[in-house]
């Protein structure tokens, strides 16, 4: 058996990028679980406030999330530069089209198995 813990998905919104996403192992999901675990807490109670400034918190986490699970598991980006540099996980999140940065974790999150309903959250 020859088992490659990394897999590559082709960018559909910009040919020629292609994003190397780790595949789910035990170890991983170990490590993500605990890197989500005290987010997630919080955005629940901020989740279940009703005001204006519960929903600006509870959106502010499930931001950093997102950046959790991209960090954790875009190993690399082939295909695009970023203002003149190869383009990395971080430069991404911080200068890259949005809709790349959601093109990778939606995959992230199809390859960690979460459901339509939790990809969304």
């Amino acid at each position: 058996m020859n088992w490659d813990s990394r897999t590559l998905v082709a960018s559909e919104q910009h040919p020629g990028v292609i994003f190397v996403i780790a595949r789910m192992t035990f170890g991983r999901r170990i490590e993500l679980m605990r890197q989500v675990r005290d987010i997630a807490a919080r955005l629940e109670y901020f989740e279940a406030g009703r005001d204006s400034k519960n929903d600006m918190e509870a959106g502010l986490l499930g931001a950093e999330i997102d950046r959790l699970y991209l960090r954790w598991g875009l190993a690399e980006i082939r295909g695009l530069e970023l203002d003149g540099a190869p383009a990395t996980p971080e430069s991404l999140i911080e200068s890259g089209p949005e809709e790349l940065y959601i093109e990778a974790l939606t995959a992230i999150r199809v390859e960690c198995g979460l459901t339509e309903n939790e990809r969304k959250n």
